[in-house]
């Protein structure tokens, strides 16, 4: 994909992850080159020929999962495509938010658009077009395996014939109505195309790339949540020497300090002798390990997610060239999952990291300020409680780093014994970004009060400036005590809506 302004172009480059992210974020337009349009009928016409001689094709001419061994007939191919998204149609729970509905249909248009699926121009184009004229389906969020997300495509499909909810413009309709609102007609499926809108999984890898932008954005402001501790703590920033990073350069963890210490350029704390401590606890000292392993992580699981997007990850898959349809297993995410799995516990290392950090900052005994961070002295809480919040998020996203992905059980007559649940686990990670969001809020603002409290802010350097100075527009130094939530939150929603490039 190439991407100009509001506009995201299909082509024979490599769909990427912020593109994904721009059409589900912010509305983007999909245009279909003719390559993509060239290749889609290349692939139709194998479907084309293998329907003409009769030749058993999975979900072409037999049926599906268990039913593999039932041969369709002629007069009910068309009929059986129909019936695919509704009889799949079997997720519970509530409606997946709308950014999420359009990353999924993003990530499903890419994945044809590779060029394996067989669907035919009309409904690759018609998915399309709906994308890009606002309809999006109520998709309920459980359901899916990961051994392909065949209930939220379902469900897409679903709405897409023309049956089920959709909304449009925020309101939820009949299906049919929406299609009509925005000028369009239920998808005309031809035979093989109701198996391929929902032979892939495209809800977890949508998610994935929403995942990918926000564990990114937030990762900068974390890097300044660090620094800004460690110029109010005043800690020992030879943690940072590239020198002794280099002796033993574990994956991450020189570039984590590179940044660091470019946060840092012109800081008091860089003088020798301004440190407090030979040596400081080890949330401090092994924050460029930490945070690079964090880093690290990131790079797996966003590897992983562009293998997914830029592939056919169909069974069968269509390969055009050779003229040629063969059953395969690439819907299988195991390699996926175990990236996100691995992206996960990075989350929950950082995350145990801030809370000792935050903790300790508040204690006079490790940072010789005043005990919860309050100048008025122990008739006021300061920051005090705001210490169950640390512990309750921590201990949410340790829960949540363990792993989901071994636990499913076979289905569809012993015949589908193994899944990824790479949805559940995408899920987890949302969940956990965001309660590791409001960890790194709560440390930026702790961080400025102590800062404030040790009479330091002319001190700070270039990036840590910056950090100190955007809590400081958002959330007034404490002094009497107030309620602390809002102010959390603040700084969360400013992160979340804040393009990663702006970040200190």
């Amino acid at each position: 994909m190439s991407m100009a302004a509001d506009i995201v172009s299909l082509n024979n480059a490599a769909p990427t992850i912020a593109d994904v992210a721009s059409i589900a974020r912010r509305g983007a337009r999909i245009e279909i080159s003719p390559d993509v349009e060239a290749k889609i009928n290349a692939a139709r016409a194998v479907v084309e020929r293998y329907l003409a001689a009769d030749q058993p094709v999975y979900g072409l001419t037999t049926a599906l999962g268990a039913g593999v061994d039932t041969r369709l007939a002629t007069d009910d191919l068309i009929a059986f495509q129909l019936r695919v998204p509704q009889a799949r149609a079997v997720g519970v729970g509530p409606a997946l938010p709308r950014e999420t509905v359009r990353a999924m249909m993003a990530a499903r248009i890419a994945g044809m658009a590779a060029g394996g699926s067989g669907v035919s121009l009309p409904v690759f184009s018609g998915l399309v077009a709906a994308l890009n004229a606002g309809f999006h389906p109520i998709v309920p969020s459980l359901g899916s395996i990961g051994a392909a997300d065949l209930a939220p495509l379902a469900h897409m499909g679903r709405a897409l014939l023309g049956d089920g909810e959709a909304a449009v413009a925020g309101t939820v309709m009949p299906a049919v109505d929406a299609l009509a609102k925005v000028g369009l007609k239920p998808l005309p499926i031809g035979p093989k195309d109701g198996h391929v809108l929902v032979v892939a999984n495209s809800l977890s890898v949508g998610k994935a790339c929403l995942c990918i932008e926000d564990i990114e954005r937030l990762f900068d402001w974390s890097l300044a949540a660090v620094a800004l501790n460690f110029e109010a703590f005043r800690a020992n920033v030879s943690a940072f020497d590239d020198r002794a990073l280099a002796a033993r350069p574990a994956a991450g963890q020189r570039e984590a300090a590179a940044r660091l210490r470019e946060l840092l350029i012109d800081s008091s704390l860089l003088v020798d002798g301004a440190a407090r401590r030979l040596q400081d606890p080890l949330s401090y000292r092994c924050a460029p390990q930490v945070w690079g392993a964090l880093l690290h992580a990131i790079g797996e699981a966003s590897a992983a997610t562009e293998i997914e997007l830029v592939s056919s990850g169909d069974n069968p898959v269509v390969l055009a060239e050779e003229g040629l349809i063969l059953s395969n297993g690439n819907f299988d995410m195991t390699a996926f999952v175990l990236a996100w799995e691995r992206l996960g516990q990075a989350i929950a290392h950082c995350a145990a990291a801030i809370a000792y950090r935050t903790m300790k900052i508040m204690s006079p005994g490790m940072s010789e300020l005043p005990r919860f961070l309050t100048p008025l002295g122990q008739s006021r809480s300061g920051f005090a409680t705001v210490q169950k919040s640390v512990s309750a998020l921590e201990a949410e996203i340790r829960h949540l780093a363990a792993p989901v992905s071994l636990a499913p059980i076979p289905v569809a007559d012993g015949i589908e014994d193994q899944a990824s649940m790479a949805p559940s686990v995408l899920s987890k990670i949302e969940a956990m970004i965001e309660r590791l969001r409001y960890l790194v809020a709560i440390e930026l603002v702790a961080s400025a009060q102590a800062v404030d409290l040790r009479g330091i802010a002319g001190e700070l350097g270039q990036g840590t400036l910056r950090a100190y100075q955007q809590v400081r527009e958002l959330v007034p130094r404490l002094e009497e005590d107030r309620a602390q939530g809002p102010d959390f939150q603040r700084i969360s929603d400013f992160i979340t809506e804040t393009a990663a490039r702006t970040a200190p």
